[in-house]
């Protein structure tokens, strides 16, 4: 398919992705009077929902990555060619950032800012390793048909089990460092969410590995049509 093609679906996407995450954290910060509980749970609701439409309508065109993480995986197995990974990452950081501008326009507010919202300690590191982790390992090993549902699944719980709330996205993390709101994270908590995301990443990849029969096993698999060997 057209580079150019998915490019755009990779940016748009991307941005769309961001507007929903600081879009409606702001939205639940200004209506949950303070019951931060209220407004987390809001956030994760818009999130899960936009991240099901988002993967099923560009899916088809990109992949739906949305996240240098998932590219890097994703060229590091074949499935992305390796000249398009540089192209893909440029263009979920730069939608990233144009989707916490649009959020921002959208609730009239200071278009350029950074966020002043502390996240630091390895507590938070941990978790979003696991956060990344997880992600990874649904989108390696979910069924295709089912990839949009269990990966919003996925994020949506992790919003909860996790300290750092589940960036699980190197580009998210760059989004959301330009927006000084519910959802933002400071500059200076950044690089340890970026690393602890590339490690968990690359465990996923590794784990996957280990769960999946060798080759020769899948060879000597029976087909569908078989018949199946009688219970002993």
């Amino acid at each position: 398919m057209d580079l150019r093609r998915q490019l755009l679906a990779e940016g748009l996407g991307t941005a769309l992705l961001l507007a929903i995450v600081i879009g409606s954290g702001v939205m639940a910060e200004r209506l949950a009077g303070g019951n931060a509980a209220i407004a987390l749970l809001a956030n994760t609701l818009a999130t899960v929902g936009g991240l099901i439409v988002l993967i099923e309508v560009f899916g088809p065109i990109s992949g739906a990555h949305f996240n240098p993480a998932v590219s890097l995986v994703m060229a590091w197995r074949g499935a992305l060619p390796g000249p398009a990974l540089l192209p893909y990452v440029v263009a979920q950081l730069a939608g990233a950032v144009l989707g916490a501008w649009l959020a921002h326009a959208m609730f009239d507010m200071t278009l350029l800012q950074f966020s002043s919202k502390p996240r630091p300690g390895a507590g938070q590191w941990i978790a979003e390793g696991v956060a990344t982790f997880g992600l990874l390992l649904v989108i390696l090993r979910a069924p295709a048909s089912r990839v949009a549902a269990l990966v919003a699944a996925y994020i949506g719980a992790a919003y909860w089990f996790t300290a750092s709330t589940s960036f699980a996205n190197p580009a998210a993390v760059v989004g959301r460092m330009f927006s000084d709101s519910f959802a933002g994270i400071a500059p200076a908590s950044a690089p340890g969410f970026i690393v602890a995301e590339l490690i968990g990443a690359a465990l996923a990849v590794a784990v996957n590995r280990c769960l999946s029969p060798p080759p020769g096993e899948l060879r000597h698999t029976p087909s569908p049509t078989s018949t199946p060997a009688p219970h002993v």
